[in-house]
């Protein structure tokens, strides 16, 4: 590491720290040669690989994008998708490869915001995957609805115990 100030090539580590998100290392560092003190930032690097063979620097901003337009219209704010985004890279980084294809983070979005949103997953999933026909939205709606019905105890209350949406309604 090069001196900022004095150009040596070597400099001492005085302080290293994790970031608040802990996707990087904060080092305080000192030059021997000329005394200054320089805080440098490491983090690992994450490519992304386009269709086009293109590779450029992986952006949670793209993704939130992305997703923002197929969150149009619904219930979910800004800090959701800024947590889908983080949620998304840390897919992406335990994986442990520094270039990934584009559809690759397409597949790990998807998950997340089926959580999220179901039916800004199915606007997402529609563009994303290609949907041709009316067939591949009542395809996708349908393994929803299943997975939804497998989720929930016999009285009708999430497996998770939490109370559903419709709990505490009586019909007269």
């Amino acid at each position: 590491m090069f001196c900022p100030f004095c150009r040596h090539p070597d400099s001492r580590v005085i302080d290293s720290r994790t970031s608040d998100d802990g996707l990087a290392i904060r080092r305080r560092r000192q030059c021997p040669e000329c005394g200054g003190r320089f805080t440098t930032t490491e983090t690992a690097s994450l490519s992304v690989v386009k269709r086009s063979g293109i590779i450029e620097p992986f952006s949670r901003d793209k993704i939130v994008v992305g997703v923002r337009k197929a969150c149009q219209g619904r219930p979910v704010t800004d800090a959701q998708l800024a947590l889908l985004a983080q949620t998304v890279e840390e897919t992406i980084r335990a994986t442990g490869v520094s270039q990934v294809d584009a559809n690759d983070i397409g597949l790990a979005t998807l998950p997340p915001l089926r959580e999220l949103d179901e039916v800004a997953y199915l606007r997402f999933a529609s563009v994303y995957q290609a949907f041709d026909s009316l067939d591949d939205f009542e395809t996708a709606i349908t393994l929803l609805r299943v997975e939804r019905a497998s989720s929930q105890q016999p009285d009708g209350t999430p497996a998770d115990g939490a109370a559903s949406a419709s709990a505490g309604t009586e019909q007269r």
